[in-house]
């Protein structure tokens, strides 16, 4: 049967309006609508429409994971059962100065762990692993399936581009939702990630959903329903999953840009590097092997003694990076400094991010060039004191003529409290939801 000829199962009209008079989409209507508009059967618009219903009015669990699984039948599922190891995974909702994978993939392989981390590129002022990890000289993000396995056999951990072949039906439905106002839906942000992490094939996930300024979701009990959903999408698939609602509202560390964290990540592999991002790597790193079957595993010390820098190194030169090259500066830095003696008491997230894009970190549309050494470095963070003329940030760009717009995205960033004002201790895990 030609697909001119084939008699749909049901008529998009009908499906929109179930969803819009508040009611839930049956199983059946699912399968259908995710298969018909990956087919270019359900038109653009009417997709749209729903997409709207479903923002307005919401999905129960059963439905959403529906609509998950329907996704990922329109695309390949890998399996990495061959391997000799347990898988287990990890995905950040992304945030400013989220440079955690970088460390984290090495470290958690260096415990005997397969870690196939799939990344994507960023847009907007939230950075991508893919674009960090090109400032290294001969890094390649492409990664065939073939030499995916072998690297996990042999090194433990792969970071590179997810393949177009999983949940195609996502890629489709994201571009229609970034252009329709529906990019906010939980039901539809949930059914995106995961649909594509289950398909991905790791036995165990963990989820590092950010809130505050710098985050997608900036309210806190947004962040945790999402967490919520999210977490129940991937024990319904079977897949081992737990989430940790973390701190998004200051900068992680003191870099935001391509080559800066690559440089902060190397501090941190090599056994220092920010407190912060030492906590956040560790955290996870220990809900990741932890659901691998790694128990009680001393993470901060596999940091101290090199074992994970030695994995890093291993898995960079696997995908052509050249380890001792070094990584891009940029041309021209400019210092922004601060008007008045205290101290750092908020750092707004946000603000950094948008200056490091503006910069030329990051990008304004999908296949636009970052530049690798551009960004922002972060003198003086929470809680430390300053004093009027000292320098509260670096940023690097390789075109000057960037930096006006950047300065008056990051003017106002710091506020400065009165010297001896008692600023809180940053929790950074917030909770653990699983």
């Amino acid at each position: 049967m030609t697909e001119s000829t084939r008699v749909e199962s049901f008529d998009a009209v009908d499906v929109i309006r179930t969803k819009r008079d508040g009611r839930c989409l049956s199983p059946e209507q699912i399968d259908w609508v995710i298969d018909a508009y990956t087919r270019g059967v359900v038109a653009e618009e009417q997709m749209a429409a729903l997409a709207m219903a479903i923002f307005l009015r919401g999905m129960e669990r059963e439905e959403i994971s529906r609509w998950t699984r329907a996704m990922i039948a329109t695309g390949e599922r890998m399996d990495f059962s061959a391997l000799s190891k347990p898988t287990t995974d990890k995905h950040s909702t992304g945030g400013v100065g989220d440079k955690i994978t970088l460390p984290l993939a090495p470290l958690v392989a260096s415990f005997g762990v397969a870690v196939p981390q799939l990344s994507g590129r960023g847009l907007g002022h939230t950075g991508g692993t893919l674009d960090k990890l090109e400032a290294i000289p001969g890094w390649r993000a492409a990664v065939s399936n073939d030499e995916m396995m072998r690297q996990l056999e042999q090194v433990g951990a792969v970071i590179c581009a997810a393949g177009s072949g999983l949940a195609p039906a996502d890629k489709k439905l994201y571009a229609l939702r970034d252009v329709t106002g529906t990019v906010e839906a939980i039901p539809l942000i949930a059914s995106s990630i995961m649909s594509k992490k289950i398909a991905e094939g790791t036995a165990a996930l963990t989820l590092d959903v950010k809130t505050g300024a710098g985050a997608f979701m900036k309210d806190e009990a947004d962040a945790r329903a999402l967490a919520r959903t999210m977490v129940d999408l991937g024990t319904d698939a079977g897949v081992r999953t737990v989430a940790l609602l973390t701190d998004m509202s200051a900068p992680l560390g003191r870099t935001a840009g391509n080559a800066l964290e690559v440089r902060e990540s190397l501090e941190v592999l090599a056994g220092g590097g920010p407190a912060d991002i030492i906590e956040l790597t560790c955290a996870l790193a220990r809900e990741m092997l932890d659901a691998a079957g790694v128990h009680d595993a001393d993470v901060e010390q596999a940091l101290a003694d090199g074992r994970a820098m030695d994995t890093w190194r291993a898995m960079i030169v696997a995908q052509g990076g050249d380890v001792d090259a070094e990584l891009p500066q940029a041309r021209h830095i400019e210092e922004y400094r601060a008007e008045a003696d205290g101290v750092v008491s908020s750092l707004d997230a946000l603000q950094v991010g948008v200056a490091a894009w503006r910069l030329g970190a990051g990008r304004s549309r999908p296949g636009e060039a970052v530049q690798a050494a551009a960004g922002v470095e972060i003198v003086k963070h929470l809680g430390e004191e300053v004093r009027a003329g000292d320098v509260l940030a670096r940023l690097h760009t390789d075109t000057p003529e960037r930096v006006g717009r950047a300065v008056d995205a990051i003017d106002g960033a710091w506020t400065i409290a009165a010297t001896g004002t008692a600023i809180g201790e940053r929790r950074i895990v917030l909770d653990r939801i699983a």
